[in-house]
């Protein structure tokens, strides 16, 4: 069965906005998980633009799985071991950028982000890397003894919204998730999915968690959590 993630980060960009504690990012992660969430994702960014420590100690002291997004850095990484999710995936960061703009640079900062793989794996906390969809960054990948990757859909996501040929990309994220499998990684996908393009990304077998916020929150106004969260789960069941 293929796993959902939920982000919330933009459950704290709300609140945020008011400066208040509503909409209260724990509570929407508990009914994200009571609605058939298998996960909860977050990233703490380095300018805590929406998630805040303080959500991350909350979280992490919930009875949820959570998976923290962080950047390359030992300062995050530090917070992550004293916060001890049960997941943690690294993230490439700017601090210009709006969101997640493409996957890591694993050929220039390898040294750096095999050390922290090794700090967070000693800790028993499940890694992954955010990867662009190449067959040079799966390798690395494996060196670099992460347990994951999650394979950066924003392309592919923009070219079905703009019904633009997309077979192209799908094809590689196809290859990219069947050689990840085959060496023994396990493949996850995120950024910029809605229901279309996870309906097409469930068709590729070796993908086994989708990790979705944006798309879900920004829907969950419109229809509610539940609804977003069960068509969602409906699209990814194989």
């Amino acid at each position: 069965m293929k796993r959902l993630g939920v982000n919330i980060d933009h459950v704290a960009t709300l609140r945020n906005a008011r400066g208040g504690l509503h909409p209260n990012p724990l509570f929407v992660a508990k009914e994200a998980m009571k609605f058939g969430a298998d996960s909860i994702t977050i990233h703490l960014r380095e300018d805590r633009r929406h998630i805040k420590d303080n959500d991350l100690k909350k979280l992490s002291k919930a009875k949820i799985p959570l998976n923290l997004e962080i950047a390359c850095n030992f300062k995050m990484m530090k917070i992550a071991i004293k916060n001890n999710p049960n997941f943690v995936c690294l993230v490439p960061e700017k601090r210009q950028e709006i969101t997640t703009e493409g996957g890591l640079n694993l050929a220039k900062y390898y040294k750096k982000i095999e050390l922290i793989i090794k700090k967070l794996n000693n800790k028993k906390i499940r890694t992954s890397l955010f990867i662009n969809p190449t067959i040079k960054d799966i390798i690395y990948s494996k060196k670099i003894n992460a347990n994951c990757v999650e394979i950066h859909t924003g392309r592919l996501s923009d070219l079905i919204k703009k019904k633009k040929n997309y077979l192209t990309e799908l094809n590689k994220i196809k290859k990219c998730a069947y050689f990840a499998d085959s060496i023994g990684l396990e493949v996850h996908a995120g950024h910029g999915m809605d229901y279309k393009t996870t309906e097409i990304l469930s068709k590729v077998n070796e993908i086994k968690e989708f990790n979705i916020g944006h798309f879900i929150i920004g829907e969950a106004v419109s229809i509610g959590l539940k609804r977003v969260i069960k068509k969602i789960k409906k699209n990814i069941k194989n």
